[in-house]
């Protein structure tokens, strides 16, 4: 691909059509985590250090083309001030005179936050003649949202046949730890793939089997794996239809020279329920009314040991019930061992996935992994191998 990075541009005076992600997490109109905000305003500060004018655009839930005041993005203008340390205008609509008033009156290094773009149908439905009313608001697009990238919609895909396009500064950060990961990763590299169904990770799988060295498989999908062995789960989740695409990702493993890692042995209990009795079985040995919760010990001890001889570890999925206590064992000592060996420079680590995140903070090692995505949707479609509309849409040698 032929990607031109907005860094790259002599952005004085500009005007820059910006699609953000700022998509943050919200109670009572007030934002509960501003991560995302924050990661976003780090890649715009410099842009506005040269001289930038930005017009910011992003998306607030799903509002479905109808004006929902619960799902405004006034509430985030503030945040986004803290974290640039200048004033950000927020204007009460994305398209027509109000945005291109503000649009025209902004000066070197100011920036305006426009509502909702999820406000009109024409954003999801990728409408032309909305992206082109987008397009008046500024000179160059500018898609710093990787997690939306998935979507061809207005703002990310139709806006970019009309205005020059390029990446924004976390757009680069993010494709370049993926690809890092993902399209030439340092050997022996190792995916760690958890969640609940293999169903939800089909394509996931038979792409990274081709990728990498090794995949440790945890979570509910490694019940549909045991199954498929002939043992038996109990009472676990587990996808009995699905025994045929296990077949099918254990053959392209192997035709592939990639390991497949399963537990060696289950914690278990008899009801799903946090603080729940629990007990340490052998794969095989999955009493009738049980329900496998994470992976044992000695599965831990294996992880750890293919593990240690990665050079590159990519993460999505957590390895068991790790919500619930005492189920969060696996994740955790996983977690561990991977910012250890990241830590001590010896593995590049890239995570991703809402649950992955939020098994990676309960473990307390977010911090130390060399990456971790805050995308969702994208991270899963670029695991698969798939083309993300958002991204395609910046290659100018496609657009030619």
């Amino acid at each position: 691909m032929t990607i031109t990075s907005i860094t790259d541009i002599d952005v004085k005076g500009k005007v820059l059509v910006i699609r953000a992600d700022l998509n943050a997490p919200m109670k009572d109109g007030i934002v509960t985590d501003a991560t995302r905000i924050e990661r976003f305003a780090e890649g715009l500060k410099p842009l506005l250090a040269k001289g930038a004018r930005a017009v910011v655009l992003s998306h607030f839930a799903r509002p479905k083309g109808q004006i929902v005041p619960e799902m405004s993005l006034a509430p985030i203008a503030p945040e986004l001030a803290k974290a640039l340390g200048t004033d950000v205008r927020f204007v009460d609509d994305c398209i027509g005179d109000a945005p291109l008033a503000a649009s025209a009156a902004l000066q070197d290094g100011q920036v305006i936050l426009c509502e909702n773009l999820r406000f009109h149908k024409g954003e999801e439905a990728n409408d032309p003649a909305f992206a082109a009313q987008l397009a008046q608001l500024g000179e160059f697009y500018v898609n710093d949202a990787f997690s939306t990238a998935h979507r061809a919609h207005a703002s990310t895909a139709a806006i970019a046949d009309i205005l020059p396009a390029f990446s924004g500064p976390l757009m680069d950060e993010e494709t370049a730890a993926l690809s890092t990961a993902l399209e030439n990763p340092k050997s022996p590299a190792v995916a760690l793939i958890g969640g609940a169904k293999v169903s939800s990770k089909i394509a996931v799988l038979k792409n990274l089997v081709k990728k990498v060295d090794a995949v440790i498989i945890g979570g509910g999908m490694a019940n549909t794996f045991f199954f498929a062995d002939g043992h038996a789960v109990g009472k676990s989740l587990c996808e009995e239809d699905q025994v045929e695409t296990v077949r099918e990702i254990q053959k392209l493993a192997k035709a592939a020279n990639c390991e497949l890692v399963l537990p060696l042995d289950i914690v278990y209990a008899f009801k799903f329920a946090d603080s729940a009795r629990s007990f340490i079985a052998d794969v095989t040995e999955c009493p009738e009314d049980g329900i496998i919760l994470d992976a044992g010990p000695k599965s831990v001890i294996r992880f750890r040991s293919v593990l240690a001889n990665a050079q590159t570890v990519l993460w999505n999925g957590p390895l068991g019930a790790f919500e619930m206590r005492p189920f969060e064992q696996a994740t955790k000592q996983v977690a561990l061992e991977v910012a250890e060996l990241t830590r001590d420079g010896l593995v590049t680590s890239v995570a991703g996935g809402g649950d992955t995140v939020a098994a990676l903070n309960m473990a307390g090692v977010a911090e130390d992994f060399t990456y971790i995505s805050s995308a969702g949707g994208a991270f899963l479609e670029w695991l698969e191998g798939k083309e993300l509309p958002g991204i395609a849409a910046l290659d100018r040698d496609q657009a030619a």
